[in-house]
């Protein structure tokens, strides 16, 4: 595998908070028994005094082992686009379940569930508050006992880069929060203290990530804001039924929290990924050619979380949105292996053509709207973990071509790790050979020379500047 591996870095810390002394069992010599008193008296005295004390005992709800790999065959669909709230979008998710299942998708992404200043759900500011723009809290179970019901595992949109305040403290800076109560029966009523240094007065440890400037950024080096962060995870996980996590803005903080927030609720080996958002690589005629460098930040952030979830490809969609104008060259690298992600880590590459930021109503990084079919031909037959936006498959009127392809993709076990063979990047024309039982033609060039497909392959699907096929099976 080529790529290099990195650290996180940015690690700096600041002398721990009180932490709550748990009564313990009185055994050992007597001088133990006094050293533990004395500690007891300490803190009984600092809760007198009105201290704020924090649990040491960290929450787990994750199994103790997992029994499948789900980045191995994961497909994945986006249940939401920007606007959803808009409409009675639970509903519309538990109506939609048995087609959801039928087109052969593994996973759906919902929105995020919790209570937010914006109606989208990504300023959040009532974690345990569920009745959002999308719908009730009863709405948002039904459509996920729904989608379990036909198979479908659901993934959370997990925004804990920031939260907004419901309080601005005597300076005026929003970094009060009140009256959010757990699953537990324990307030969630933050104060300054769960807020970066310098961030909206923020009095906590430093940013260990990026700033997100539109809310006050947590601090993830606070262990007691990270196990209420877990404990609400945990709810989400045992209470509503969520089986993994799309963690919105990871540039945020971290990646080393990323890991542990997984590991205390899902587990690894359950199907979770994170925004990183990363720039391209330019130069003075446009999109280079290599973007080593861009893949290369990927692979950082999934080594710095040890692999515990995925990434969103940005990588791939910017060279792919460039190779469907006959600019095909691109996607191969000078190695033979695939000029994206999924070239140097697929098993933790998602694959996408576009989302809810960059297509849709946002419309921020859009994919061609007259190669949008040609796009999801490739990621749906190459490696990697392929999502597709929900606007593409229920309002572009490409549900039969989408379920076409996933039910390939199926049928030949084509997956995240499959082989990938690159037999020709001209700049009208791509042909590759996956997993030696699917091949695929791009490009508007039709004569294919030498390259034709043999008697062994029956033809499974075409269209404008694509066409599918998979090698029979020999005869016995």
């Amino acid at each position: 595998r080529t790529r290099r591996r990195g650290r996180a870095t940015n690690r700096s810390r600041r002398s721990e908070r009180m932490l709550r002394v748990e009564k313990p069992r009185w055994i050992g010599n007597e001088r133990r028994r006094m050293r533990m008193r004395r500690v007891m008296e300490r803190s009984e005295s600092r809760e007198r005094m009105g201290s704020r004390i924090r649990s040491q005992e960290t929450p787990c709800c994750a199994p103790e082992t997992v029994d499948s790999n789900e980045y191995f065959d994961t497909i994945l669909l986006q249940g939401f686009h920007w606007t959803s709230h808009r409409h009675e979008w639970y509903k519309i998710l538990k109506e939609k379940a048995e087609e959801i299942a039928e087109s052969g998708y593994t996973h759906v992404w919902l929105p995020p569930p919790s209570h937010s200043v914006s109606p989208e759900g990504y300023l959040p500011g009532h974690l345990y508050e569920l009745n959002t723009k999308y719908g009730s809290k009863q709405e948002l179970l039904d459509a996920i006992a729904a989608l379990k019901k036909c198979g479908i595992k659901v993934v959370a949109d997990i925004v804990i880069n920031h939260r907004c305040a419901q309080m601005q403290d005597e300076n005026g800076e929003w970094n009060t929060y009140t009256d959010d109560i757990d699953h537990e029966g324990n307030k969630v009523n933050w104060g300054k203290w769960a807020v970066v240094e310098g961030d909206f007065g923020g009095t906590g440890n430093k940013d260990s990530g990026e700033d997100f400037h539109a809310a006050p950024d947590l601090d993830h080096e606070n262990p007691e804001l990270r196990n209420a962060l877990i404990s609400w995870l945990c709810f989400l996980k045992g209470h509503v039924g969520f089986s993994g996590w799309r963690f919105d803005f990871v540039k945020g903080y971290a990646a080393r929290f990323v890991e542990e927030y997984i590991l205390k609720t899902v587990g690894k080996g359950n199907f979770c990924v994170g925004e990183y958002w990363n720039d391209s690589v330019y130069d003075e005629s446009g999109l280079a050619y290599n973007q080593d460098a861009a893949r290369q930040q990927l692979c950082d952030w999934i080594d710095a979380c040890n692999a515990s979830s995925s990434a969103f490809d940005y990588t791939t969609k910017g060279i792919l949105q460039e190779a469907v104008r006959d600019q095909y060259w691109r996607l191969k690298d000078p190695n033979g292996k695939a000029t994206g992600l999924i070239g140097w880590w697929p098993d933790r590459a998602v694959t996408f053509i576009d989302n809810h930021d960059t297509g849709g109503e946002q419309n921020q990084w859009p994919f061609p709207s007259e190669k949008v079919a040609l796009g999801y031909v490739y990621i749906l037959t190459h490696p990697g973990i392929p999502s597709v936006f929900w606007s593409h498959h229920f309002d572009w009127e490409l549900a039969q071509d989408l379920k076409k392809l996933i039910a390939l993709r199926r049928r030949n076990g084509i997956n995240s790790n499959s082989t990938l063979q690159i037999t020709m990047a001209d700049p009208d024309c791509y042909v590759a050979e996956i997993g030696e039982s699917v091949l695929v033609k791009l490009g508007s060039r039709f004569d294919l020379g030498k390259g034709f497909p043999g008697a062994q392959w029956r033809l499974v699907t075409s269209g404008k500047d694509y066409a599918v096929w998979e090698k029979e099976e020999e005869a016995s």
